[in-house]
C-alpha cells in the first residue's frame, strides 16, 4: 500500500477508537469509555453524539449504556440476537413511554422464567416506578409477561417450559402442577390477546401479594418475528390509579402498535 506523507485526522482517529472499543466491549458507560480511552468526557460526549447521529452507536434506555449499532456489524443482524432486539425495540419503547407515560419492559424467555433485557422506566413520567432492572427474573405463570409468552409461544416450547416448571423446586412455580388451571389461564390470555397478572401476584417471584406487594399491575403482549414469539413487552401502572379494564381500553392499542412496530423492524432489518 502506498504511504502518504500527510498528517492523520486526530478527531477521526478518536472516533474510531471509541467505536472499536464499543465493538469489543459490547456496551460501555461514558465513564467506562473515559477509563478505556483516557479522552475527556466532554470530547467523548461529542464523539458519541456524532456516532449516534450517523447511526453507528445507540444508547440503551435501561441504564444509558452505549452500544455499537448492529447495522454496521461485519455480519447481518440475527433476529435471535438480543442486543439487536434491544437496539430495534429501544426507540419504540421510548416513543411508547411518551404516549402513555407509564413504563414498560422488554423481556425474553429463559428456561423457566422471563428476563428483562430493556426498560423505558428511566424515561417515564412516573420514573419513581423503577422496572427491571436488566437481568430481573420474572415468574412465568403468575406475571402478565410470562403468561403472554407461554400462551402465544409454539406448542413444543410451551410443553417444554411447563415440564420444567412442574419439576421446579421454587415455590413460585406451584401453578405448573395444576394443569387444568394453567389451561384456563392460557385460553383466557389467547382470547383477550394480552397477559394479565395473577390476582395474588405482587411482583415477587415466589411470594404472594400479601407477603410482597409492589402496588402495581401489568398487561403484556407478544413481539413476533414471523410465526415465532421472540419477546414480550408490557405496560405497568400503580393499581390504585386504574383498573386493568381501564388501562386496556385506554392504552392497549398503543402497546399492541409498539409490538407490531418492533416486529416489522426486526423482519425488515434481519
Amino acid at each position: 500500500m502506498r504511504e502518504y506523507k500527510v498528517k492523520t485526522i486526530r478527531a477521526l482517529d478518536r472516533g474510531l477508537e471509541v467505536l472499536g472499543y464499543l465493538h469489543t466491549a459490547r456496551n460501555a458507560s461514558l465513564h467506562d469509555l473515559y477509563l478505556a480511552t483516557g479522552l475527556p468526557k466532554a470530547t467523548l460526549t461529542r464523539i458519541l453524539a456524532t456516532l449516534k447521529e450517523r447511526g453507528l452507536v445507540w444508547q440503551r434506555l435501561a441504564d444509558g449504556a452505549f452500544m455499537a449499532s448492529h447495522t454496521y456489524q461485519p455480519r447481518p443482524p440475527q433476529i435471535n440476537d438480543e442486543n439487536f432486539l434491544v437496539e430495534v425495540a429501544s426507540p419504540i419503547l421510548g416513543r411508547l413511554c411518551q404516549k402513555v407515560n407509564w413504563p414498560s419492559i422488554l423481556a425474553v424467555p429463559r428456561l423457566d422464567h422471563m428476563e428483562v433485557i430493556e426498560t423505558n422506566s428511566p424515561k417515564s413520567y412516573f420514573s419513581h416506578i423503577p422496572l427491571g432492572p436488566v437481568g430481573f427474573r420474572i415468574n412465568m405463570l403468575r406475571s402478565a409477561t410470562g403468561r403472554a409468552y407461554i400462551a402465544f409461544c409454539s406448542e413444543a416450547e410451551r410443553k417444554a417450559v411447563l415440564l420444567r416448571l412442574a419439576a421446579s423446586n421454587e415455590h413460585g412455580n406451584f401453578m405448573a402442577n395444576q394443569p387444568e388451571l394453567v389451561q384456563r389461564i392460557l385460553d383466557d390470555t389467547r382470547r383477550k390477546g394480552y397477559g394479565v397478572r395473577a390476582d395474588d401476584f405482587g411482583g415477587h417471584f415466589d411470594k404472594t401479594r400479601r407477603e410482597s406487594d409492589d402496588q402495581r399491575d401489568s398487561i403484556a403482549v407478544p413481539v413476533w418475528a414471523g410465526d415465532e414469539v421472540v419477546a414480550i413487552i408490557n405496560l405497568t401502572w400503580m393499581h390504585k390509579v386504574a383498573t386493568v379494564p381501564q388501562i386496556v381500553k385506554k392504552h392497549l392499542p398503543q402497546l399492541v402498535q409498539a409490538s407490531k412496530e418492533i416486529s416489522a423492524r426486526l423482519m425488515r432489518q434481519a
